[in-house]
């Protein structure tokens, strides 16, 4: 019979999970690393299984076979409606005796602050924003794209610079050296030939996300579209952190923002500047930094909140994950 250790933590993105089984004191016993976490495209339970698989091998390597609490932060878990079904399957595998499902931007939330105080915004193949506090009250957003009023992200900026190319090269839209950059960064000579590539499926959809950093470059050469995207993905990074700082009376008060996702931890001076120019504009107490910590860690200290361990647990969990 294996021995029961505290919290389970798991942090699963798009593309990757991470798992942590962790004693009351903040001792890691185990890590492992899956793959990504898509409910949406194969369903709740082959995603699961997905998740289960880097679950047993951390229970194996810690000698465990269940925890007390099980705190998952989890992709595509954008409602609440969703964060209790996903809970209850997880509840169904028996891995602990309580379980809480919170979508992953809370994860970089928790990882980036040392009491669960503050407003994270990520901003990475998506855009997501969430706040808490340590009364429990908690600020969040749908974010499941277009019609929930997203705008932004990876994917959002490489769909915007595509569109903009495309008429600049037809004729449609103002010239931008976008329509030579993106065809040129796949080796094709013209947009037309990128449309054409993507849509008969001989470079993948997939491969977009390869073309953000090519609007990056392009914004920082001086293209006035590339930069317009830019700036207004830097509005939108501030617009969702404002809105979460005052639901959640926290405009009057030293408040930390923290910036995370591929988009914002690359650190592009252009989206940088602005977003911190427009936020000290707008709420000015507001504690602005990038999140460097693993966001597992974030899933770890909030299972450790939640189970009451003290500070010096949190801190032996910090030092294990560099945080």
């Amino acid at each position: 019979m294996g021995v029961s250790a505290t919290v389970l933590a798991v942090d699963a993105g798009n593309s990757k999970t991470d798992v942590a089984v962790v004693t009351g004191d903040g001792t890691v016993l185990a890590t492992a690393r899956g793959g990504g976490f898509q409910p949406p495209s194969v369903g709740v339970g082959p995603a699961v299984d997905v998740l289960g698989e880097a679950v047993e091998r951390a229970f194996a390597t810690a000698g465990v076979t269940r925890v007390g609490h099980v705190s998952a932060c989890l992709a595509n878990a954008d409602l609440p409606v969703e964060e209790a079904g996903l809970a209850t399957a997880l509840h169904a595998r028996g891995w602990g005796d309580s379980v809480d499902v919170r979508n992953d931007t809370f994860a970089v939330l928790r990882a980036g602050v040392t009491e669960p105080r503050g407003v994270a915004v990520v901003c990475g193949a998506g855009i997501n924003c969430a706040g808490m506090r340590p009364d429990g009250r908690t600020a969040r957003f749908p974010a499941i794209g277009r019609i929930s009023g997203d705008w932004g992200g990876g994917w959002g900026l490489v769909e915007d610079a595509l569109h903009h190319a495309a008429r600049a090269e037809d004729g449609r839209g103002e010239p931008t050296s976008l329509a030579r950059d993106l065809p040129g960064h796949f080796g094709l000579p013209s947009m037309y030939a990128l449309i054409e590539a993507l849509h008969l499926g001989r470079v993948e959809g997939a491969r977009r996300h390869e073309l953000a950093p090519v609007l990056f470059a392009a914004a920082a050469d001086g293209d006035r579209i590339a930069g317009g995207l830019v700036d207004r993905q830097a509005d939108e990074v501030v617009a969702m952190a404002v809105v979460a700082l005052t639901r959640l009376e926290l405009l009057d008060e030293e408040t930390p923002v923290l910036l995370g996702g591929s988009v914002l931890a690359a650190r592009h001076p252009r989206l940088d500047d602005r977003i911190r120019e427009r936020l000290a504009e707008r709420a000015p107490l507001a504690v602005p930094r990038v999140v460097t910590s693993p966001p597992v860690l974030g899933a770890v200290l909030l299972g450790l909140d939640r189970v009451g361990a003290d500070a010096g647990a949190q801190e032996r969990a910090r030092a294990h994950f560099g945080g």
